[in-house]
């Protein structure tokens, strides 16, 4: 997908003291043909938060409604599993439409892109929380030799890189931290960041799923072949390059699926590029809530997302009731996941299931 194609801002809702930020100012510039409405906070829209009627103009606002605020909290959450620590956000919400995402449900139902003008307060932040850390006292499952910094929980930078240069401060930030890493997930293609020159101190995961289901659930995403093929490019370029296996969704003949897609990894990608591998895998988790959004916008999806009759409620870190597969059936899934992956890629671990 061309960047004109997944973005093409005709509006932009900004805080009053994004102009006061350099970042702010050259987003602004940017745009300049662009409706621009003044907000009280990135939080506080009433055309876009809480208006469900926005479901009917799902796609046109993730393409052509941007946010400007300015980032407030600055603290590193533990988190242990992706990554040792969550940064503090330099975005929220995402152009892709993918139709699990949970984010809908917290700024309006189609969330477009919100970016922070002040990247250099989240690279101060992040630099003085690592400095803190001292060395990574030994390998864990999260790397061998550094903390891990999660920077895109609630969006994709290679979007937000189309943008503004928030991301290449980032990963240059990270080339100076001796004992620590980046790490963010994408479902998007973005070849300006080969350019970045990451030294091997940004660790890029690409999204992975069986293509004719990515095609379903993952919308405005760029195709499951071209991120395959993207992933020696990326590594050449001296980035880390994981693979997220996510969300495995289950359905008749998803093991067939899968396979396959662990196949076409196998031939395409390098040797160098399996020497560094690993993943993660992470089961599908859905809700209500969402479920009654996407009735809005893609029903279609839901075939494959809502599956009561082999899912269950479960409580979530954060409180919410969340929908996984049930107990004792998921572990067996995911034994059989791992083998056919095993099986497969031998060379790839897997660092975190969940």
């Amino acid at each position: 997908m061309a960047p004109r194609d997944l973005i093409d801002i005709d509006r932009i809702f900004h805080e009053p003291a994004v102009a006061d930020y350099p970042r702010g100012r050259e987003i602004l510039a940017r745009y300049p043909n662009a409706e621009r409405i003044e907000v009280p906070s990135h939080w506080n829209i009433p055309d876009l938060h809480g208006n469900a009627g926005s479901v009917e103009d799902w796609v046109r606002i993730k393409r052509s409604t941007l946010v400007l605020g300015v980032k407030k909290g600055l603290t590193m959450r533990p988190n242990g599993r992706s990554a040792h620590f969550i940064a503090p956000s330099t975005s929220n919400g995402c152009a892709m439409s993918c139709a699990y995402c949970y984010v809908p449900r917290r700024k309006g139902f189609s969330n477009p892109i919100s970016l922070f003008v002040n990247a250099e307060a989240v690279c101060a932040a992040i630099a003085r929380h690592a400095g803190q850390q001292g060395p990574l006292p030994e390998p864990d499952q999260i790397d061998g030799q550094a903390w891990v910094y999660d920077l895109g929980e609630n969006g994709d930078l290679s979007v937000d890189a189309m943008i503004c240069d928030n991301v290449r401060d980032l990963v240059a930030l990270f080339r100076g931290l001796p004992n620590a890493k980046g790490s963010f997930a994408t479902k998007a293609v973005n070849r300006d960041l080969l350019a970045y020159d990451p030294q091997g101190r940004t660790r890029i995961r690409f999204s992975l799923m069986p293509a004719r289901i990515a095609r379903i659930v993952d919308v405005r995403t760029t195709p499951i072949p071209e991120r395959i093929a993207a992933i020696d490019d990326f590594v050449r370029a001296g980035y880390e390059v994981h693979v997220n296996f996510s969300p495995v969704i289950l359905y008749e003949g998803w093991e067939a699926d899968w396979a396959a897609l662990f196949d076409a990894i196998d031939r395409t990608i390098s040797g160098a590029a399996k020497d560094q591998l690993a993943c993660e895998i992470i089961m599908l988790t859905h809700n209500a809530g969402l479920h009654a959004v996407n009735l809005g916008w893609h029903p279609k999806a839901e075939d494959l997302l809502w599956r009561p009759d082999i899912q269950e409620t479960k409580r979530s870190e954060g409180g919410g009731e969340n929908l996984r597969y049930r107990t004792g059936w998921k572990g067996k899934w995911l034994a059989r996941f791992k083998t056919l992956l095993a099986e497969r890629m031998p060379y790839c671990r897997v660092r975190y299931a969940f």
